[in-house]
């Protein structure tokens, strides 16, 4: 385990006050830095549906196209979802697709990067997680068994705690 990351497990939770009530943490003392988050997501179906999907067959279209626009369209509404979340201004969302034949799964990952005063791991988590489920949708119809999983953060830079990697 690294050092950065000792210090977080050092840490106390930011969004509950002395209370222990919900807060929204007040960044207006912090650092303006780059900060940069990667997140990552599987979903995994049946091997039908994983075929029509690597050979764009599908009725709807183009579905690794429509799921990121929505990975990314969800990156920058993500205040608008988690009610602490602070609205940031995003300088680059960036959502990706790894096909995994031997899985048929698809790994979606995600990148949210901005200077400011907070980090962006929410926006890549929820990134990741909508254009999972915008797969789901938009393949239900050939497979409604499929699974989303293993969504977390895989990396983040910036701030006060600097780097941290997952292990």
């Amino acid at each position: 385990m690294t050092q950065k990351n000792e210090a977080f497990e050092q840490a106390q939770f930011s969004h509950v006050d002395q209370q222990g009530k919900a807060a929204m943490v007040d960044v207006t003392d912090k650092l303006t830095t780059q900060r940069t988050a990667v997140a990552k997501g599987k979903i995994t179906m049946s091997a039908h549906a994983f075929e029509i999907l690597v050979n764009n067959q599908h009725k709807k279209g183009d579905v690794l196209a429509v799921a990121r626009v929505a990975g990314i369209q969800a990156a920058k509404k993500c205040s608008d979802l988690i009610p602490l979340c602070h609205p940031l201004m995003l300088s680059k969302v960036q959502v990706d697709f790894e096909l995994l034949g031997n899985e048929c799964a698809v790994e979606i990952e995600s990148m949210c990067k901005l200077s400011g005063q907070t980090g962006v791991e929410m926006e890549a988590l929820t990134a990741v997680s909508v254009a999972a489920l915008t797969l789901f949708d938009m393949c239900k119809a050939v497979d409604p068994s499929m699974v989303i999983s293993d969504i977390r953060v895989v990396h983040k830079q910036g701030g006060k705690s600097g780097t941290w990697q997952a292990n």
